[in-house]
């Protein structure tokens, strides 16, 4: 199917300011698979997923980052985004004078034109966009009320994190980079999160959820790899047990027979 996708990280180094923060990292990922990407604070996971979408500060030294075996080290952010990339961010900017129900719209027939290929709805009018808008709304536990709001506005952080998981939802990306959907968030939004990631995770798109806790991998229908990553690197893989492990020993344990 069209809208598969097999993202690719070939011994990948990046600095910031000179300073080199990715240090040879190795990950590929297939379609329909659902990926947790964990570590301790400061390991460099965040800056792999702000190197993935083109964050202009961050520099690739080394390495390759390829989609269906081509490289994207060229791309823009906004190219590599029509090409199927989505990020949700940790930390999402509220965005004062545009409208959460027109921001997605734009975005959506954005896309659309540069995948028209996957067989992707087109909606004719606002009115139909509208409806599909609010399907997808129940998927995450949201309210009617939030198209009518500011893009993330004076949105509480659970209702941020939910807005990125709906933008993921209407976009229907290939490749999901969710930069730790559940820092900053009681048990109760962590859970809603989880359940809002599950309801819109396609069976061929792929889904990578970075974390620090294992919490949210919890709540999760699926999840087929955890990666630990610390030093710059992955320093080792395995499947939904491990982050049980990791949840209950820590990292040093990864560390030692690493190091």
């Amino acid at each position: 199917m069209r809208n598969m996708a097999i993202l690719e990280i070939k011994n990948l180094h990046v600095t910031r300011e000179g300073k080199e923060i990715l240090k040879g990292v190795n990950l590929k990922t297939g379609p329909g698979e659902v990926h947790a990407i964990m570590g301790p604070n400061g390991s460099g996971k965040s800056t792999l997923a702000y190197t993935l979408l083109a964050h202009p500060k961050y520099e690739v030294t080394q390495g390759d980052i390829l989609l269906d075996g081509e490289s994207i080290l060229e791309l823009t952010a906004d190219e590599r985004a029509k090409k199927g990339l989505f990020l949700g961010f940790q930390y999402p900017t509220e965005v004062a004078g545009v409208g959460f129900s027109h921001f997605l719209r734009t975005a959506y027939n954005s896309l659309s034109k540069a995948l028209e290929g996957d067989d992707r709805e087109v909606f004719i009018t606002v009115r139909e966009f509208q409806k599909y808008l609010k399907e997808n709304l129940e998927k995450v536990g949201l309210k009617e009320e939030f198209l009518s709001r500011y893009l993330n506005e004076g949105f509480s952080g659970g209702e941020k994190k939910r807005a990125e998981v709906l933008q993921m939802a209407v976009l229907k990306p290939k490749i999901s980079i969710l930069d730790e959907p559940d820092s900053g968030l009681d048990i109760d939004a962590v859970q809603a999160v989880a359940k809002a990631i599950s309801q819109v995770s396609g069976k061929d798109a792929t889904v990578i959820v970075i974390t620090h806790y294992a919490r949210i991998l919890k709540f999760l229908d699926k999840l087929d790899f955890v990666h630990v990553f610390a030093r710059g690197q992955v320093l080792k893989t395995g499947d939904a047990s491990l982050a049980d492990k990791l949840e209950s020993e820590g990292y040093d344990w990864v560390l030692e027979q690493t190091a």
